[in-house]
């Protein structure tokens, strides 16, 4: 990230880059002038290890950032393994309702959902697409907003959308981008 408008240092205003990587502890592991008034700083920290941590943690409620950085840095002091270490970050996204708790998952699996794809009336459906679509404008920005590219899905005929269902292989499925937590990977 780059820190602009800083002090006056002859003709123009100081920068500064900071750039944050994984590391096992806090600390500022490199610091370099690449050019005069210009600062480079390489700062090490557990918090930014996690893949989604830039995406996720600033979102948090204060209380499950501290509970994430005591997770991080329990796992850089070693006194968690890696599978404690994913149980409980799953739990704190759990808690923070970015991912369903295996209960829900499975009886919202073998119930049919909280939705069902059959439709009492036109109106009804008219209501879910229009929820829907509210839905993913909402997720279109967010990714918008991370920067994240997202492409539109291949059009399919409405037969597509009414023939069999067959079950997919989600371990066999590819996606494009970060995978994210899925399965029992935690």
């Amino acid at each position: 990230m780059w820190m602009r408008d800083g002090d006056s240092c002859r003709s123009r205003s100081r920068q500064s880059k900071v750039e944050l990587t994984c590391g096992k502890s806090n600390r500022l592991a490199h610091v370099s002038e690449p050019s005069t008034c210009v600062y480079a700083l390489t700062f090490e920290t557990p918090l930014v290890c996690h893949p989604h941590s830039l995406l996720v943690y600033p979102a948090l409620p204060a209380a499950l950032q501290q509970r994430w950085d005591q997770v991080e840095q329990d796992l850089a002091d070693e006194l968690i393994t890696s599978q404690g270490y994913e149980k409980l970050l799953r739990a704190l996204f759990e808690d923070a309702g970015y991912l369903k708790a295996p209960e829900e998952s499975e009886s919202a699996q073998q119930g049919g959902g909280a939705q069902s794809l059959v439709f009492e009336t036109l109106e009804s459906c008219n209501k879910a697409h229009k929820e829907l679509s509210k839905e993913i404008k909402r997720l279109k920005s967010v990714l918008t907003q991370h920067g994240i590219p997202y492409t539109k899905p291949a059009e399919t005929s409405t037969s597509a959308h009414l023939g069999s269902k067959t079950p997919i292989d989600r371990a066999a499925e590819q996606l494009r981008g970060d995978p994210g937590l899925r399965g029992n990977t935690l």
